[in-house]
């Protein structure tokens, strides 16, 4: 089973403090900043949520000026799970002893999907967002980059019963959404996994629903004729109201009526 990559991230009062008594400023634009008298450091943020990435390229300046070694200041980093608590899926870290400049680059994954996990027989759930490398993060990660307005429009929902959370099956379905089309997947609304593991994809084509079985396995080859059926059945004018892909060599499609 799958867990969050982070808890909920707080800035506290107290770091905001630190920040202004040592008077460092972590910027996503990249300017050099001094450290001390001897270090100064560089930092570009990539599509990272500036305020925890923020705070984690302050801890990672603070652990090199105490440490002067990079392999110590990677040793902490993984053995404090910073990556995790900061959302920071990818980090380089280059220090140059001429010009004593530290350099910060982090990068984190893209939104997906929101994720619904129930619970069989209940109408119980709570939410996660799926991201690009697979993983499931915590709902405060969306509300962040939205704050910085580093992510736009909604995110597709994701499905599924708590029982089903497997890693392979949700590296699946992220390899899935990742392939789709950008004009095929504007549309996507929802992907509902039941708890025979069959997957069923939700369009909504000019506001109306297209419902899309795609059965238990070949999804990626059936991706493919989908994203064919659409393109062809918008170029006719018809909706289809329902696509079954469950038998890849048997395809049925109902329409809907004209635009």
């Amino acid at each position: 089973m799958a867990f969050f990559k982070s808890k909920k991230f707080i800035i506290s009062v107290i770091i905001l403090t630190v920040l202004v008594c040592t008077n460092i400023v972590i910027s996503s634009l990249g300017p050099t900043e001094q450290f001390n008298s001897e270090l100064s450091y560089r930092s570009n943020l990539g599509k990272c949520p500036t305020r925890p990435a923020g705070t984690m390229a302050l801890q990672v300046v603070k652990a090199f000026e105490q440490a002067h070694s990079l392999r110590d200041v990677k040793l902490k980093i993984e053995s404090e799970k910073w990556s995790d608590k900061y959302f920071v899926s990818d980090y380089k870290i280059h220090f140059d002893p001429y010009s004593k400049v530290l350099e910060l680059n982090f990068n984190c994954p893209e939104p997906l999907m929101k994720v619904q996990i129930y619970r069989k027989d209940s109408q119980d759930s709570y939410e996660a967002i799926l991201v690009d490398n697979g993983q499931l993060y915590d709902p405060t990660y969306e509300a962040m980059l939205r704050s910085e307005k580093k992510l736009i429009g909604e995110l597709p929902y994701l499905s599924m019963p708590v029982g089903k959370m497997e890693d392979q099956l949700q590296q699946d379905v992220t390899a899935l959404v990742k392939e789709m089309r950008p004009g095929l997947r504007s549309k996507l609304s929802e992907v509902i996994l039941n708890d025979n593991k069959e997957l069923t994809i939700i369009l909504s084509i000019n506001g109306q629903p297209s419902s899309v079985f795609m059965g238990l396995d070949e999804w990626n080859d059936k991706l493919g004729k989908l994203d064919k059926i659409v393109n062809y059945m918008e170029l006719k004018e018809k909706i289809p109201a329902i696509i079954n892909l469950t038998n890849s060599k048997k395809v049925v499609v109902k329409f809907n009526d004209k635009f």
